[in-house]
């Protein structure tokens, strides 16, 4: 079998992927644009070749790419990034050389749009906030008559919160509305709530392989607009009707043989025209990991390996690894360079060094969401979570996260 990887390098640890796919007996290849000596040991040695490509942006490059490794080796059978960002990019390589293991031209602009999410989740039977894409002001004001402030603004295909925006008033609608981007935005009815996942591998027959969650208290869009703390962390236990409703979603969405990656809000307030405090509300939807080094943490919250799981499915389409322990809540926890805190780099350590399994300055590249310096850990209980996460983000004059 041969598998081409996109972007190996990127994140770091996606190397993984690659060193399973090996381990499985698969040839893996892979194209990126960081030149071969600068890529690391373990992601040299995970490849069978590594094509440079000095701009993957260019089609032109990949396209070259992919056309020499199936000269060289014949048809190849897979062809994946596992990035939102080459989502599109992946599908219109596979259409081109008829590789059929993910989605093809249209079936990718059909997930990423999060418009068109809704039609899934609304067959799933789970609510979604109310929405229209955005067109002229009148529309604008006549939404806000029906749902009412604050509204949430956003670019109908895009990645994480990037151009994301909270318009609590007229004045802010106006502004909006005056300094339009041009793109095609969705505006949708702020929800009262904190949003947890539903995160995990399917195979062929969208038989779930593994699964867990994540809670992220306080929204990645108010993180990135006030340069707070990021903090989220593992669930030891799914609740059943967040189980339920992603066992719902993994049915109406197009995922087979894939990661995937669904939001929803926990609503803390009841909303009219929407639900009740407790209710769950369909966010979105990305069909690879979570970003980051959420994989990292479902492995150490799991005690397994996610990436051998989804090497597994791709080549067996089925896993041997047992998948259902979870005796660990495994918390991330982010500091900015632009805060002063009360305990130091070292004080963390020297406290928490038995519990911390992952710890490092963030790529710059992921630093508006996540912060500039990351620690990971494994505790049994939410004290133990909530302890450590104020230790870590307690500022000079005493302000915490409790996350």
């Amino acid at each position: 079998m041969n598998f081409i990887y996109i972007s190996p390098q990127f994140p770091r640890t996606y190397w993984n992927f690659c060193d399973r796919l090996k381990r499985n007996g698969i040839r893996v290849l892979g194209i990126g644009d960081t030149a071969y000596e600068q890529l690391s040991n373990e992601t040299r040695s995970a490849l069978d070749e590594y094509y440079y490509v000095s701009d993957m942006e260019s089609y032109d490059e990949m396209l070259r790419a992919v056309a020499y490794f199936t000269f060289k080796y014949g048809k190849i059978d897979w062809l994946e990034s596992n990035n939102e960002y080459w989502m599109d990019q992946d599908a219109r390589l596979r259409q081109d050389f008829h590789i059929t293991s993910g989605y093809l031209g249209e079936e990718a602009r059909n997930i990423q749009h999060k418009s068109k999410m809704k039609a899934y989740y609304e067959k799933a039977g789970i609510k979604t906030a109310r929405w229209h894409l955005v067109s002229t002001l009148k529309d604008g004001k006549a939404f806000v008559k029906k749902v009412g402030y604050p509204l949430i603004v956003k670019p109908d295909i895009g990645v994480g919160a990037s151009a994301t925006y909270k318009i609590e008033n007229e004045e802010q609608l106006i502004y909006f509305y005056t300094h339009l981007p041009n793109t095609q935005y969705i505006m949708e009815e702020y929800v009262p709530g904190y949003i947890c996942s539903f995160d995990g591998v399917t195979n062929s027959k969208k038989e779930i392989l593994f699964y867990t969650s994540h809670v992220f208290p306080t929204p990645i869009m108010e993180i990135v607009q006030a340069k707070d703390h990021l903090v989220y962390y593992s669930q030891r236990e799914l609740e059943p009707d967040l189980l339920a409703a992603g066992q719902r979603a993994i049915q109406a969405f197009p995922c087979e043989r894939r990661f995937f990656h669904f939001e929803f809000f926990r609503m803390l307030e009841d909303k009219k025209g929407l639900g009740k405090a407790g209710d769950l509300i369909g966010l979105e939807v990305n069909m690879r990991p979570p970003g980051g080094y959420t994989p990292d943490m479902m492995n150490y919250a799991n005690s397994l390996d996610v990436y051998q799981i989804w090497a597994d499915m791709v080549r067996y389409d089925q896993t041997k690894i047992d998948t259902q322990k979870r005796p660990y809540i495994c918390v991330f926890a982010s500091r900015r360079d632009s805060h002063s805190y009360r305990h130091t780099h070292q004080e963390v350590m020297n406290i928490y060094r038995d519990f911390i399994v992952m710890e490092e300055r963030m790529p710059e590249i992921l630093s508006d969401a996540m912060g500039n310096q990351m620690y990971t850990a494994c505790f049994k209980t939410m004290g133990e979570v909530k302890a450590f996460v104020n230790f870590i983000q307690e500022e000079a004059g005493g302000q915490t996260n409790e996350g």
